[in-house]
């Protein structure tokens, strides 16, 4: 890359990136869906034992995003073969983590849960939950490779074709196991796990035959799995440490943002869940324009093209808000039928549509926001990502925790609680990259 890309290179990017996020939410959408016909206790337990596994797999994902950051400079150099051995690495250390994880939680989550949970229903059904869903670890550690790899070589098609047949498989697994029809057994929450781990080992099939066959992958120089090299490992974990504790640390903040609602009780609970799943749809595009920041920062600066951060950032700022003025409008026009899908309770639905309303408020200034911290990472300054992150959430979180506990507000105020991250989030990773030294670092 030796130039700004065109609004057409960045779409082309972002567009597999979107499909892929869009196909890998409808298994979240259809677990919420189909568990708020189940009843609102597996519902909130559903967002608790969730957000919970997702806590720990943040580390992974951490480590993945340093691993993209790295390949994707590499790619930058045309140094193609450090490529395959980044990936080939990554893998070993999931490999690693994932048996440690399974073994650490199984040891603790239990009581974790019982110190956290007040609901003894909620709690069971979290447990569930959580205690199948670990089983899977690797698995979803090893989408995260592959996401990594195919996003730091900017080539993304295969992402959509892969998380489509992981939501198809999911979507079938969940009817089936969920409610037990055509003779299978009625499993409830346990059913939406199994069939969440089914399909991401089905997604890991399909990449691995995928890249072997596509002939344009070769030269990188995937699944050679060479001997333990500590000095490739060492490289990346020095990226990606401060990547993986700070997704934790955010995961970790939501999964308190969740435990401080089930104090307001499980019809709070149920609609924040609902809340969060149309959040996490409507910010699809947000994550998609913000991974493909990350790679085309760290390709541009591999390229010796450190001139070009700001002026690509921009460029993606103008495309994310056109998709995300339709994002809104859309929204705002059918908020009830959104919330439809998930329940037919219509006290439910009316109850949850002002929390709707202000989170879609929020959506703009995320999708800005997001691309400027994406632009911090990038650059390989993770440990300046890290602090800003850690920054943001003691904000978050202290306003959560007043406006809940101290001032006895409603939810819709509790929701506000983005707007405070977002801004702080946004404002201090601009000024970063506009005045902070971030040009020398070298990985």
């Amino acid at each position: 890359m030796n130039s700004i890309p065109s609004y057409r290179n960045i779409w082309n990017i972002s567009y597999p990136i979107i499909l892929s996020l869009l196909a890998q939410n409808i298994i979240t959408v259809i677990d919420t869906a189909f568990l708020g016909r189940v009843g609102e206790v597996e519902l909130g337990a559903s967002a608790i034992g969730g957000l919970f596994y997702f806590s720990f797999f943040m580390l992974g994902f951490g480590f993945g995003n340093g691993a993209q950051i790295l390949m994707a400079r590499r790619n930058g150099e045309k140094n193609f073969p450090m490529v395959g051995k980044i990936f080939d690495h990554t893998l070993y250390i999931f490999a690693i983590m994932s048996a440690l994880l399974i073994l650490f939680t199984f040891l603790i989550s239990n009581q974790l849960l019982k110190w956290f949970i007040s609901s003894e229903a909620i709690y069971h059904a979290s447990v569930t939950y959580f205690n199948i869903r670990v089983l899977g670890m690797f698995f979803s550690f090893a989408n995260v490779a592959f996401r990594a790899y195919l996003v730091g070589i900017t080539k993304t098609k295969l992402l959509s074709y892969g998380a489509a047949i992981m939501a198809v498989v999911n979507v079938a697994l969940d009817y089936l196991l969920i409610f037990g029809h055509y003779g299978f057994p009625e499993m409830g929450i346990a059913g939406a796990a199994i069939a969440s781990l089914i399909s991401e080992a089905t997604a890991i099939a399909f990449y691995t035959i995928a890249i072997l066959v596509k002939h344009e992958n070769r030269k990188y120089e995937l699944f050679k799995f060479p001997r333990f090299n500590k000095e490739i490992v060492a490289t990346t974990w020095s990226i990606s440490i401060y990547i993986m504790i700070q997704n934790f640390i955010s995961m970790v903040s939501w999964f308190l943002f969740f435990l401080f609602i089930e104090h307001l009780g499980e019809r709070s609970l149920a609609i924040s869940n609902i809340i969060r799943s149309i959040y996490m749809t409507l910010m699809i595009h947000v994550w998609a324009f913000s991974s493909s920041v990350n790679s085309l920062v760290s390709n541009s600066i591999g390229s010796g093209l450190h001139d070009m951060v700001l002026p690509i950032i921009r460029k993606v700022n103008r495309l994310s808000i056109l998709i995300t003025l339709l994002v809104i409008f859309i929204t705002v026009t059918i908020p009830g039928l959104l919330i439809r899908i998930y329940t037919d309770d219509i006290t439910l639905i009316n109850e949850a549509i002002p929390v709707l309303f202000v989170v879609v408020g929020a959506v703009l200034p995320v999708a800005l926001a997001n691309n400027w911290f994406s632009g911090v990472s990038g650059t390989a300054k993770t440990n300046v990502a890290l602090v800003i992150e850690i920054f943001c959430i003691i904000f978050y979180l202290t306003y959560v925790w007043l406006v809940i506990f101290k001032f006895d507000v409603s939810l819709p105020v509790v929701w506000i609680s983005e707007y405070v991250y977002i801004f702080l989030l946004g404002a201090i990773s601009y000024l970063y990259l506009k005045f902070g030294k971030w040009q020398t670092k070298i990985i």
